[in-house]
């Protein structure tokens, strides 16, 4: 990238007070993947950052079939209508892609245009929604809001079917603002009875999206300040060169990649006006955010609740338990009791993150799942990790190296002592 970074961006630069050192490997690799094994740790570290985030932003280190087990598996889900198998299949990508960037990306998007399976009710449509958002996950918002609104899982999700002319229904309109693109407080109820209108004469048949003349009402609209015979496509580009999308696509990242209280309003602002510069190119702000002094500053280490998917997926990686494959069903149900049921956010509004990951409930949950992976019941047959035999692989003989060992590689410090299923158990393995 050669733009030069704003001022409240600046590059992270290894120094005496910032080292480049395991902790902030496993941090890039615990909040832009899910986490990194022994060997992956120590590469990074020899590479140094600038590396080390280039093989982040890149990805691309899958097996030579996963491609083609992955649309078997995807198929299958599709073919059997069983939204559980197409859970598994998400896990299957999550842990095999080789592009954890892009799983995590998906996820934030998943949860930013959240659409349920419960209302929707068709597994095709849902793959569809999911391969629609990993193919934009990292490119222009534009692209990807045009693509989305269209969706067919989308529509059947807001009602745009009962939306027509001199009938609009509102809810695709005023999620549209409110949602995902504006915000509240940019937009008026005029607004959205006016945007339901120009949206009206999209529909779905047959599974796929159709924009049927005769529903659409051609008549006058004004929105946002602006007249005219507007339709859909009208409305998005209008919604797109508003300034409010820009700060939400940032807030949006930043509570991905950021702890609590680490981002200014003036650090956001810049990250806005950036994306407004770079025609709200997703993969310019991503790779400015895992490249500034702000995402390696020792604020923004271990500060951020883990997602339930990111506590499960983190230890199988770092413990390199994915050969054999752990049951991705299994994972999947994992998900579900921990609160995280991919293709089922709660409502229109998504998960909401942060602190609200652990409850009571979820909390014996994580212990239960932390069991569960100690006993190695979530490969069939149970396969129990061997943290002694681990460390001893990666040069670590003594027990007090290999409970060091197990503290870096599942906590990213060293001051954690105790088995492996002690150091899982810990506060400090809920944050990343």
């Amino acid at each position: 990238m050669n733009d030069p970074r704003p001022t409240e961006w600046k590059q992270f630069i290894p120094s005496d007070a910032l080292p480049w050192d395991l902790r902030r490997i496993h941090h890039l690799h615990r909040r832009a993947g899910f986490a990194a094994n022994w060997n992956g740790l120590q590469r990074d570290l020899q590479a140094g950052p600038e590396v080390a985030v280039d093989r982040v932003l890149r990805g691309g280190n899958a097996t030579d079939d996963f491609d083609s087990l992955q649309r078997l598996i995807g198929d299958a889900a599709v073919s059997s209508g069983d939204i559980n198998r197409l859970k598994a299949w998400w896990f299957y990508r999550i842990l095999y892609s080789g592009d954890p960037l892009i799983e995590r990306m998906t996820l934030m998007w998943h949860n930013h245009f959240a659409t349920s399976n419960l209302k929707v009710a068709n597994v095709a449509m849902m793959k569809r929604q999911n391969d629609l958002l990993r193919r934009h996950a990292m490119g222009k918002f534009g692209d990807l809001l045009r693509a989305v609104i269209k969706d067919a899982a989308m529509m059947v999700w807001l009602d745009a079917n009962a939306n027509r002319k001199g009938k609009p229904n509102e809810n695709l309109a005023r999620e549209l603002m409110e949602l995902f693109t504006l915000g509240v407080g940019h937009y008026s109820e005029t607004d959205v009875k006016e945007v339901a209108r120009a949206l009206t004469g999209w529909t779905v048949r047959g599974g796929d999206f159709e924009h049927v003349p005769a529903y659409h009402d051609d008549g006058t609209k004004q929105m946002l300040g602006e007249q005219g015979d507007f339709d859909g496509d009208d409305v998005l580009a209008i919604l797109l060169k508003q300034e409010p999308p820009a700060r939400r696509i940032a807030m949006r990242l930043c509570e991905v990649f950021f702890g609590e209280d680490v981002i200014t309003d003036d650090a956001l602002d810049e990250l806005a006006s950036g994306l407004r510069d770079h025609d709200l190119d997703i993969g310019w702000a991503v790779e400015t955010i895992l490249r500034s002094e702000a995402f390696f500053s020792e604020d923004n280490i271990g500060n951020r609740v883990l997602e339930p998917i990111q506590f499960m997926i983190g230890p199988l990686w770092a413990l390199e338990m994915l050969d054999p494959p752990p049951s991705t069903l299994l994972l999947a149900e994992w998900a579900s009791k921990l609160g995280q049921d991919l293709f089922y956010p709660p409502n229109v509004f998504g998960w909401p993150g942060g602190r609200s990951w652990l409850t009571t409930r979820t909390m014996i949950g994580r212990a239960n799942y932390v069991s569960a992976l100690c006993r190695g019941e979530l490969h069939r047959p149970n396969r129990p990790p061997d943290i002694a035999v681990l460390a001893k692989k990666h040069g670590f003989s003594t027990p007090a190296d290999q409970s060091t060992f197990a503290s870096w590689l599942l906590l990213g410090h060293e001051n954690a002592t105790g088995d492996m299923k002690a150091i899982l158990r810990r506060p400090a393995s809920q944050l990343g």
